[in-house]
């Protein structure tokens, strides 16, 4: 017999090397599940659409409700006191909502937290006064633990091959919520002054001008409340996870939900079917201690801290007379503006993020997004300056344009410490809490940002003495910048592999 009958033509001659020296050959991405995907990605419009819609009209609340008493300078220490209350809350029943979701599933806790997040956001509609503002939103807070978890569900239907384009598709929700959310809470505040020929006569939209704004994504929560319960599969394993099988058939919950999987079409995802061995539990609450959890955690939690700052600042910056340090914007104005935010976020993430995470990887594509905050942080005393030499001139919108361009970097940053997350979990069946664990520090920073960057701001407005005067809040938040640069430093070049 001949070589050529030995070897087929169409392969080399000499066998491939695997060897370590090697380059190493990039594995087949796994086709993503793109329906129960956009499942996820639709319910969690919800989540930014209701933080999103009261940003425009939360400083022009606080003077309605009267408790500043006329001191415009009060204005962003109880707007910062009212967003950091949500937090907080969130903050004390994060990890157990998570915890929860390891144990019975995924879906219960999404369902339970849309349907606070409805709830809440019409009380806040119909509060009248500050401490029924501050129910409201701790409320939301408490109520809420989905955030935390719709992560370790997007980490589910993924595996090491497509996890990035996955978190590179989720801001895409945040963004939507982004545009729509401060559309929403600028043009339709207060309806009866705005349209009186529609809403003049409302007597109830006069007594509660704010309603209307919050009525719309509660009852958008209320609609993915119905379609995560008619659609959204289970993506957790476990002998006590609640599924329609496992409770109306009495179904081993394993076998059920591989049923499903293969019913919907969703690919034989190796870390949904294979990866969870049977013998794996959750680990507890000291076990999740390790390193790894510790520091993508803390680059989670400093980086939430910068953008939470930020996002603060924005639309109290905004609303702030010139005088005092600001732009002196209408709530309609301000609202255009972070809608455009929003607008370019979700260009760049869809189109953008999957691309630039090849190119970069994730720790540098973390560390830059953090960077671009301090350029960013830099332009608030520029617009203010123009804006006082030449009024609201073509060069302050310009400048405001690119302020929202700059960050942009930081949204990419999540994308990016969210594969880090994934891959610290100490096993699949404790992503949950892993998950949970990083939200609560986050939740923690996040409830500090606010209250002290506009409280920061308003004592700028008022000491001017201090060092750093007027622009005080904007060296300390660029100090905080550095404190996270410093953080992403500790992330190793790659992410970790997860249960190793």
């Amino acid at each position: 017999m001949s070589l050529r009958d030995e070897t087929d033509e169409t392969q080399p001659l000499l066998p491939r090397r695997d060897d370590s020296n090697d380059v190493e050959r990039k594995p087949t991405p796994t086709p993503l599940p793109y329906f129960q995907l956009s499942i996820v990605l639709f319910l969690q419009l919800a989540e930014p659409l209701t933080s999103h819609v009261i940003y425009p009209f939360t400083p022009q609340l606080i003077r309605d409700i009267g408790i500043t008493n006329g001191d415009e300078t009060k204005v962003g220490y109880y707007v910062g006191i009212m967003q950091s209350i949500f937090y907080l809350t969130q903050a004390m029943t994060v990890l157990h909502y998570a915890r929860i979701s390891d144990k019975i599933g995924r879906k219960p806790v999404i369902l339970f937290g849309l349907l606070g997040l409805s709830i809440s956001m019409y009380c806040f509609g119909l509060s009248r006064t500050f401490w029924g503002l501050v129910l409201s939103r701790s409320l939301n807070g408490a109520l809420n633990g989905n955030i935390g978890v719709i992560k370790s569900m997007i980490a589910e239907l993924t595996d090491s091959t497509n996890i990035h384009k996955a978190y590179g598709l989720m801001p895409l929700a945040w963004s939507t919520g982004g545009v729509l959310g401060p559309m929403i809470g600028g043009f339709l505040a207060r309806p009866a002054d705005n349209f009186p020929s529609l809403f003049g006569n409302n007597e109830f939209l006069r007594r509660y001008p704010y309603f209307l704004p919050c009525a719309l994504p509660a009852t958008f929560s209320l609609l993915a409340w119905v379609v995560t319960l008619l659609f959204l599969k289970e993506t957790a394993i476990g002998p006590s996870i609640l599924t329609i099988p496992t409770i109306l058939e009495h179904k081993d919950s394993a076998a059920a939900k591989r049923e499903v999987l293969l019913e919907t079409g969703a690919p034989p995802l190796k870390p949904i079917l294979e990866s969870t061995a049977p013998e794996e539990q959750p680990v507890p609450l000291r076990g999740l201690l390790t390193r790894r959890v510790i520091v993508a955690a803390s680059a989670y939690a400093f980086l939430s801290l910068v953008d939470i700052a930020l996002r603060a600042i924005q639309p109290v910056f905004f609303a702030t007379p010139i005088e005092l340090g600001g732009l002196g914007l209408s709530t309609a104005r301000i609202g255009n503006l972070l809608s455009l935010y929003g607008v370019l976020n979700g260009f760049f993430q869809v189109f953008c993020f999957a691309r630039v995470h090849d190119y970069l990887g994730s720790k540098r594509m973390f560390t830059l997004g953090i960077a671009s905050a301090l350029p960013t942080f830099a332009t608030f005393p520029i617009l203010n300056h123009i804006a006082r030499t030449q009024g609201l001139s073509s060069l302050v919108w310009g400048v405001a344009v690119l302020q929202m361009i700059l960050s942009i970097g930081l949204s990419f940053s999540y994308g990016a410490v969210f594969i880090y997350i994934s891959a610290a979990a100490p096993n699949r069946a404790s992503l949950g809490a892993t998950n949970g664990l990083c939200q609560v520090s986050v939740s923690l920073m996040r409830a500090l940002g606010p209250a002290a960057a506009n409280s920061l701001f308003s004592l700028s407005m008022v000491e001017r003495d201090l060092p750093g005067g007027e622009w005080l809040v904007y060296y300390v938040l660029m100090g905080a910048t550095c404190v996270a640069l410093w953080v992403a430093a500790q992330l190793p070049k790659r992410p970790w592999t997860l249960g190793q």
